[in-house]
């Protein structure tokens, strides 16, 4: 989930951050160029017009409420005429532009220039005003360009006054001040990024349903369907979703149906001033198949029931004529609906241009493919480009589809946010935005920013990104700089750790347990995060206790199986149990999309611990090995698994971790005591002694080499003897080999170590420009470090032949080659994008080393009819893994070289660059780092 996420620094205000995604118009402190919104236990009074809409008279409420909340004294509220021949010497007049006769007599009187908000969509603007009306020396002045625009700038104020937009959905407190200013200049934005901006509720069975059903009802839900989500329900998220800016939502639809669940839904929707569409597969506003199956005749199938599906939609029609989003339907006969539709609300809502109509087209999985084998639709309708389920957009509009007058926009499921939708907004998808919340906790982070980006996406860019989250956490959590940097660190790490593979999908293979110190290093990241429950704590928490279960041992998954179950009990007791239900996801062993009826333990193995191994008291488990332990025949040791030499263990100065370890076990219930000896100087071993007890049953020895004492290729043996208690002594002999390879002077890049070079593509030594088009590295991104694309995105999307686009170089030097043939195998490992520009511009990279000849990988297959790579789906596939592997094979002799990458399409995110020269070891995230020589 991901999500390295965040903000600038002129958002900042005196005391703290209290607003994301807005300049700043509020101070804590008087001066010249402020206006009193409480000062002196005095606060002014709010003034509205009578005509105003009731949506905007419900925000005032909350805008007072929220003034009461950081000071403690609560403004008057009242409706006051044009006509008002005296009044407060100071107020605040909030109003929409051409709808309030307030407004519309102060811009008169004042002559107040609205030119920058008038007949935009969404803009508002704030400014302090003399004389506004008569009596009224002075007024700050509120106004919208249209009812939302009105309703922003109100909870815009508040967000700044410092009343999180989650106050309620995530029991953020208010931070307090007796006194509360704005700049007399005053707060406005124009019109957004994004049109529509909007959050679906999915698959919200067990949680959300459940929660609500003990939070909203008396227990029976809706007489229809039994749904929990009634009015008292959603009217908690309408005002949630106008405070983030959001404006448009796909309702519950597990079991539900949003238009007879409640009749007060779309009501106070509209009064409210949100949109409602419904999901993809939803046509004209009804929820199918829960309103079908209640109310339909015959099969679900426009080629055999179109009359009987044509009265249904109409229902759906007359009960949506304010202003909706119709959702138009997908199936195989899709030409004859889309016409049928179209006349349909024609008809019903009595226009005689359907075009001002705002429909949308969902090109979800099947759907697309019509599209893509030719099937027209009408230029006004939406065009909904989708993602596939893993935060990976399907295709963006081309350059020939951007000119529709009804434009594009994305369904998106929460993931790595910032680098597919700066795709969108560069491409012009600014239309519609939804993203799929699921239950939408525990995403308030993901789910904000999504919006926050979608209301103006000219804030944030790559360089700037990390700040978001510095400074959610200090609004949220009311901390310092310095400790919401660090929540913004743990927030970053747990996104980008689940991110290398969704946590439910986690299992005892997915990490390796004897190369590269993966498991245990991955483990290690997990322990050094501290964290805050709701909303940091049990992220972290819950999913360290699920990657703990890939290799801790056996007792450790039994009590972590227990933790597990015991995070989600204090979750939800949180609070008196307000947060009830909200965790009763199933979250671990899945084995294909749908969630398992219950959560099941990892299939473990113990070994008898009252009884003593055959081989006797010591056993030594070696790094790298699967072997369970010398001394003693095992078949990982040797060929025949029987009367195996002594275990070799190698090394060479640039091996990343500097050294290797062994593991002294117990090999039963008996205590000793142990020594650890060499025959040669040169090999270090810390600690060089050590007990095992059933208290104390391993002991790490590190063994390392003091390379000065080393010329070529040396060996060595490393003697482990045991002293057992009531036994006879034992030991074991490992030879220990030190090859001290040497590079020439002054070379400067990455140098082989264990037959690898691995390279973090950020890390590069030379980037070469083509026609303002460079590659850049996108921090947080991937499974390790970073990830580099070419920027910036959009504009005609042009690609390149292979060797002809930007590059970027990598000096490197090897030792080896795979089995001394002369040839390497470099595999780039690349983020799992699809052919979001069609399946004619596959996503492609070109690789050279040195002057050698060029390759190129076009790595993403085409999927016809709006399917995905066969490569893609299953519980190892790419999207799962969060990775595609492009392997190249290259003759390159031993020696110094440099790899230069090219682009060929500009969608590519490149992570890493692994070189095998012979030594590379199956893992997940692939071998470390190499190291550099500078």
């Amino acid at each position: 989930m991901v999500l390295h996420l965040i903000l600038l620094g002129l958002l900042v205000v005196t005391d703290g951050v209290r607003a994301i995604g807005q300049s700043t118009c509020v101070a804590f402190k008087s001066s010249s160029s402020t206006f009193s919104i409480v000062s002196n236990g005095k606060a002014a009074p709010v003034l509205l017009s009578a005509d105003e809409w009731p949506g905007v008279q419900r925000a005032a409420t909350d805008f007072a409420s929220d003034i009461q909340q950081v000071t403690g004294l609560k403004p008057t509220l009242s409706n006051v005429t044009s006509s008002l021949t005296s009044g407060p010497s100071t107020a605040i007049i909030v109003g929409t532009l051409g709808k309030s006769s307030l407004i519309n007599e102060v811009v008169n009187r004042t002559k107040l220039d609205v030119s920058s908000i008038q007949g935009q969509w969404e803009a508002f603007m704030a400014t302090e005003v003399s004389n506004p009306l008569p009596g009224v020396k002075s007024a700050y002045v509120i106004i919208g360009a249209d009812k939302r625009g009105t309703i922003f700038a109100l909870y815009d104020h508040s967000e700044q006054f410092g009343v999180s937009p989650w106050y309620w959905w995530a029991d953020v407190p208010t931070t307090k001040s007796s006194e509360l200013f704005v700049t007399s200049s005053g707060c406005s934005h124009g019109s957004p990024t994004v049109q529509y901006r909007a959050i679906f509720l999915n698959d919200e069975q067990p949680a959300l349903q459940n929660w609500a059903m003990e939070k909203f009802t008396n227990g029976t839900g809706a007489a229809l369907t039994g749904s929990p989500f009634n009015h008292f329900f959603y009217t908690k998220l309408f005002e949630l979703m106008l405070r983030i800016k959001a404006n448009y939502l796909w309702p519950a639809m597990w079991s539900s149906a949003f238009g007879i669940d409640d009749a007060q839904n779309q009501a106070l929707a509209d009064w409210w001033g949100i949109v409602m569409g419904t999901s993809h597969e939803e046509p004209i506003m009804r929820s199918t198949p829960v309103e079908w199956d209640l109310f339909g005749s015959g099969p679900w199938d426009y080629g055999v029931n179109a009359q009987n599906i044509y009265n249904f939609w109409v229902v759906g029609a007359n009960r949506s004529k304010t202003l909706r989003i119709f959702s138009q339907s997908a199936c195989e006969v899709q030409a004859i609906i889309v016409s049928d539709q179209r006349q349909l609300l024609t008809d019903v809502l009595n226009v005689s241009d359907i075009t001002t109509v705002t429909q949308v087209w969902t090109l979800y999985k099947e759907v697309e493919g019509y599209y893509e084998d030719g099937m027209t639709v009408p230029d006004d309708v939406i065009l909904l480009w989708t993602d596939d389920n893993y935060g990976n957009v399907r295709r963006y509009p081309l350059v020939s589809e951007r000119n529709r007058t009804g434009g594009s926009g994305v369904y998106y499921h929460v993931d790595y946010t910032y680098e597919q939708m700066s795709a969108a907004v560069a491409r012009d998808a600014v239309r519609i935005w939804v993203l799929n919340v699921g239950d939408l906790k525990p995403y308030e982070l993901h789910t904000e920013f999504f919006i926050t980006y979608g209301w103006d996406a000219s804030l944030w860019n790559r360089n700037n990104l990390d700040t978001f989250v510095s400074s959610w956490a200090q609004r949220e959590f009311d901390i310092s700089i310095q400790d919401a940097t660090e929540v913004a660190d743990i927030i970053a790490n747990v996104t980008r750790w689940n991110a290398r593979r969704k946590p439910e999908l986690l299992n005892s293979t997915t990490y390796s347990l004897t190369n590269y110190r993966e498991a245990e290093n991955a483990l290690a990241g997990w322990e050094s995060l501290p964290a805050f429950f709701q909303l940091v704590h049990h992220p972290v928490q819950a999913s360290y206790t699920l990657a703990n279960i890939a290799n801790d041992y056996a007792t450790q998954v039994m009590n972590l199986f227990q933790q597990d179950y015991d995070l989600e009990v204090d979750y939800h007791t949180l609070l008196n149990g307000k947060w009830d239900h909200m965790m009763d996801q199933t979250h671990v062993m899945y084995y294909y999309w749908q969630q398992p009826m219950a959560n099941t333990m990892p299939f473990i193995t113990m070994v008898q611990p009252k009884k003593q191994a055959l081989p006797g008291a010591m056993r030594i488990a070696i790094e790298g090995s699967l072997a369970l332990g010398s001394p003693g025949d095992n078949m990982y040791d040797c060929e025949q698994g029987y009367s195996c030499p002594n275990p070799s263990v190698s090394i060479d100065p640039f091996v990343p971790a500097g050294n290797r370890f062994f593991d002294v076990g117990a090999g039963g219930p008996t205590p000793f005591t142990f020594t650890a000896t060499s025959n040669a100087s040169w090999l270090k071993l810390s600690p060089a002694k050590g007990s095992i007890s059933p208290s104390s049953l391993e002991q790490r020895v590190f063994a390392s080499v003091d390379w000065s004492q080393v010329t070529g290729v040396e060996s060595a043996v490393l003697t482990f003897a045991a002293n057992v208690q009531d036994q006879p002594p034992m030991s074991q002999d490992i030879n220990f080999v030190a090859n001290h390879t040497l590079i020439p002077s002054g070379f400067k890049g990455f140098v082989e170590g264990d037959g690898t070079v691995s390279i973090e593509a950020a890390h590069a030594a030379r980037n070469t420009s083509v026609d303002g088009l460079t590659w850049v590295e996108l921090p947080g991104i991937g499974r390790t470090l970073s990830g580099i694309t070419p920027w910036p995105r959009g504009g005609d999307d042009r690609n390149f032949t292979a060797g002809s686009g930007p590059s970027i170089e990598y000096d490197f030097y090897t030792f080896n080659t795979q089995n001394q043939t002369g040839n390497i195998t470099v595999t780039t490992y690349v983020s799992p994008s699809l052919n979001g520009l069609g399946d004619d511009r596959p996503l492609a990279i070109a690789i050279q080393i040195d002057s050698g000849a060029l390759q190129a990988n076009y790595f993403v297959p085409p999927a016809s009819g709006g399917n995905l790579p066969p490569q893609w789906d299953g519980n190892d596939g790419w999207a799962a893994n969060s990775i595609i592997s492009v392997p190249m094979v290259f003759t390159a002799s031993s020696g110094a070289h440099t790899l230069k990458l090219f682009m060929i399409e500009p969608s590519v995110v490149v992570q890493k660059i692994v070189i095998d020269t012979g030594g590379v070891l199956p893992s997940y995230l692939g071998p470390p780092e190499s190291i550099y020589m500078s």
